[in-house]
């Protein structure tokens, strides 16, 4: 069994933003997948089974799917679905992460989609799990599970633990799509 994430910090969110739009998009063909339950948890209580399947589904979807971005798959510049063919792009695999997540009785409302600016400079997006060990991210370019502050990244926004809402997390900038792989 693995041994747990050490605690560590929790992201704080500091007031509203917008949401991506292709976010709106996947709410509305998957209305399942964005509802927040105020009655679930706000955070996972992390124990050594739980930590397993968390990363057990981490490194399956990210050894499974296939990087591709939505321009070369799809045509179009920024969608967010699934990842139900194998392939897309990194918040597919994210969503993908959390369905199944939540399928093995975690509480979607502590698995939080993230935008960030990644080492590239370029819009990103990533899974957070919010923990009684702090925030932790999953992240389609390692299969390393990380505290949220140890990622290099820059975080801008996530969707609120509270409403079918986003929040921002004090990044200076926003990126328009997350369509990178």
């Amino acid at each position: 069994m693995a041994s747990l994430p050490a605690p560590t910090l929790a992201a704080e969110p500091v007031g509203a933003a917008k949401p991506i739009l292709a976010w709106v998009g996947f709410c509305q063909g998957y209305p399942a997948e964005c509802a927040v339950n105020a009655a679930e948890p706000a955070r996972i209580a992390m124990t050594p089974a739980i930590w397993n399947t968390i990363q057990t589904v981490n490194r399956r979807v990210n050894a499974t799917v296939t990087p591709v971005t939505d321009m070369d798959h799809l045509g179009v510049p920024d969608r967010w679905d699934l990842a139900e063919d194998g392939s897309g792009d990194c918040e597919d695999f994210q969503l993908l992460k959390r369905s199944l997540l939540a399928r093995a009785g975690l509480p979607r409302r502590a698995m939080r989609m993230t935008v960030v600016i990644d080492e590239k400079g370029e819009g990103h997006a990533v899974l957070t799990l919010i923990t009684d060990r702090g925030d932790l991210v999953l992240d389609n370019k390692t299969s390393q599970i990380l505290p949220w502050h140890r990622t290099g990244y820059t975080f801008i926004k996530r969707e609120s633990q509270d409403a079918v809402a986003w929040v921002s997390l004090g990044g200076v900038t926003s990126p328009v799509t997350t369509a990178n792989r």
